[in-house]
């Protein structure tokens, strides 16, 4: 059975700063026509900063479309024409201080097929060294190091309910047991 749905029309509804609101008409494999309305985005880049002695870099920030703060892996939004892991070297250090002398990919994931095209790429940064963190202007987080196994347990009894962390996590933990192969 044929799956794909056929763009007939694209009407950008909202564009923000970085944004964009999208509302299509489409075929549906069926031949009916419809609307599917999704967010563009740039794309991400998580990273999961593990020192030495496995304590893992985290930050809590508030998040203001549901309210809360989170603890959350750091990450970012890949700048045009940036190669993602340039974001996940820059994102780490502006908003935690910590370089890393060896970075490996782990992983990518789409966090929200249903209503948008975003993908975040997940890297982990190892031999850590702590600078100054250079925030951006309006951003505002505490940088948390935490170790491993206690990050794990909170993504396990809800302490930590951000996807792409719970994410990370997946993909650090099958690295570091050796089922991933990077």
């Amino acid at each position: 059975m044929e799956l794909v749905e056929t763009p007939l029309e694209e009407t950008v509804s909202f564009r923000g700063k970085f944004l964009t609101l999208r509302r299509d008409t489409v075929r549906l494999p069926d031949g009916q026509r419809t609307e599917r309305e999704f967010l563009l985005h740039p794309g991400a880049v998580a990273v999961l900063a593990l020192t030495e002695d496995r304590q893992l870099v985290m930050e809590r920030q508030y998040r203001y479309p549901v309210g809360q703060e989170f603890i959350e892996i750091p990450a970012g939004k890949i700048d045009p024409d940036e190669d993602p892991a340039v974001t996940g070297e820059r994102e780490l250090f502006e908003e935690t201080g910590f370089q890393a002398e060896r970075w490996t990919f782990l992983g990518t994931a789409h966090p929200c097929i249903g209503y948008s095209n975003e993908v975040i790429h997940y890297y982990l940064a190892e031999q850590l060294t702590q600078t100054e963190r250079q925030l951006d202007d309006g951003e505002f987080l505490e940088v948390l190091t935490m170790p491993l196994s206690e990050v794990l347990t909170m993504s396990l009894d809800g302490r930590i309910t951000d996807s792409k962390t719970i994410v990370g996590l997946h993909w650090l933990t099958a690295y570091l047991s050796g089922s991933l192969k990077r």
